[in-house]
C-alpha cells in the first residue's frame, strides 16, 4: 500500500511538471504569433501610410491644379461678367427700341382691329351671300334632279313612241301583207292601217242587218285580220280594236247616228259569235273590241270636193296601240314645231 502511494506521488510530480512544460511552450507560441502580428501590422501602417502619403500627393497636385482651372474660370468669369454687363447696356438700348416698337405695334394693333371689324361686316355680309348662293345652289340642284328625271321619262316616252311606230308599221305592213295573199279587196291607210269597207256589200238601204254577202266576206276578213293584230308579234302591243259605222248625210243626225252604231253593233256580234275563234281570241276580244256609230260626221269627198254618198256609207275597222292617245299629242306638237 505504501509503494503504490509512492508511486501515485511520482506519477502526480511528473504530471505536474510536464503540464508546465506545455504551458511554456504554448506561451512562447502565442508570443511568437504576438510578434509576428505585430511586425505584419507595423508593416501593413508604414505600407498604407505609404500609398496615403502618394495619394495625398496625388490629390494636392490635383487640387493645384483644380486652383489653377479655378483660377481660369474666375477669369473667364470676370470677362463674361463684363460682356454681360456690355450686354445689359445693349438690352438698355433694345428696351427702348422695343418700347418705340411697342407703341408702333399698338398702332399697327389698333389698324388691325379696325380691318378685322371691317373684315366680319364682309364675313357677315360672305355668309349671307353663301347662304343665298346655298339655297339657289339647292333649288338648282331640285331643279337639275327633275330635269334628270324628266328627261329620263320623256326618253324613255320617247322610246315607247320609236317602238309604237315601228310596231305599227309593221302591223300595216303585215295587214296589207295578209289581205293580199288571202286575194281579200280591202284598202288599207299606210298611216293609220284603218281599213275601209264598203257597206252596200254588207247591208241593204236603211238596214242594219248584215247580208250573206257581208257574212261570207266576214268569215274571210276577220279570221285574217285577227291572226295579224293577235298575233304574239303584237298582242302586247295592242289596246283597243273598233268597228266605226259610217253614213250618207241623208236624213238627220240622230237617225243616222243610231243605224251607223247599230251596223258597227251588228258587225261587233257577228266577230264575236264567229266559230272559228279560239277561246283565247274571243276573251281578247271582250277586252278591247268597241263598237262605235259617227253617223256622217266624217264623211267621203269625191275629186271635186261634193260628198260621195255611196263611198260615205261604210264599215271601218280601226286599230289602236297602247299609249296611242300619247303617239298623236306628240304628234301633234312635232306638227306645230314643224310649223
Amino acid at each position: 500500500m505504501r509503494r503504490k502511494s509512492r508511486l501515485r506521488g511520482r506519477a502526480s510530480r511528473v504530471d505536474n511538471g510536464a503540464a508546465w512544460i506545455s504551458y511554456s511552450d504554448m506561451m512562447a507560441a502565442l508570443l511568437l504569433v504576438f510578434v509576428m502580428v505585430l511586425c505584419y501590422t507595423i508593416y501593413q501602417y508604414f505600407s498604407l501610410l505609404e500609398t496615403k502619403s502618394a495619394e495625398l500627393d496625388a490629390q494636392s497636385a490635383l487640387l493645384t491644379s483644380q486652383q489653377e482651372t479655378l483660377d481660369e474660370q474666375q477669369s473667364q468669369l470676370l470677362d463674361k461678367q463684363n460682356a454681360l454687363d456690355s450686354a445689359l447696356t445693349e438690352i438698355d438700348t433694345q428696351k427702348g427700341l422695343l418700347n418705340v416698337q411697342e407703341q408702333t405695334l399698338t398702332e399697327q394693333e389698333a389698324t388691325i382691329a379696325a380691318a378685322k371689324a371691317a373684315l366680319t361686316e364682309k364675313e357677315d355680309a360672305l355668309n349671307e351671300t353663301q347662304s343665298t348662293l346655298s339655297e339657289q345652289e339647292a333649288k338648282l340642284n331640285a331643279a337639275m334632279d327633275l330635269l334628270e328625271s324628266q328627261q329620263i321619262a320623256m326618253d324613255e316616252q320617247q322610246q315607247k313612241l320609236e317602238d309604237l311606230v315601228g310596231v305599227r308599221t309593221k302591223i300595216i305592213r303585215d295587214l296589207a301583207a295578209a289581205l293580199t295573199e288571202n286575194d281579200l279587196k280591202a284598202s288599207v291607210d299606210s298611216n293609220t292601217g284603218d281599213i275601209m269597207l264598203e257597206s252596200t256589200v254588207f247591208f241593204d238601204y236603211n238596214s242594219d242587218t248584215i247580208k250573206e254577202e257581208g257574212r261570207t266576206f266576214l268569215n274571210r276578213f276577220i279570221p285574217v285580220y285577227l291572226s295579224v293584230l293577235l298575233s304574239e308579234d303584237y298582242v302586247d302591243y295592242l289596246g283597243e280594236i273598233v268597228i266605226e259605222g259610217h253614213t250618207d248625210t241623208s236624213g238627220t243626225y240622230l237617225y243616222n247616228l243610231e243605224l251607223s252604231q247599230e251596223r258597227a253593233l251588228s258587225v261587233a256580234k257577228f266577230c264575236l259569235q264567229m266559230e272559228s275563234l279560239t277561246d283565247t281570241q274571243r276573251s281578247l276580244l271582250y277586252d278591247i273590241l268597241t263598237a262605235k256609230g259617227r253617223s256622217y260626221s266624217d264623211p267621203v269627198y269625191d275629186a271635186n270636193g261634193n260628198v260621195d254618198m255611196e263611198a260615205s256609207r261604210r264599215v271601218e275597222f280601226k286599230f289602236r296601240l297602247k299609249d296611242s292617245e300619247m303617239i298623236d299629242e306628240i304628234r301633234d306638237i312635232l306638227s306645230s314645231d314643224d310649223q
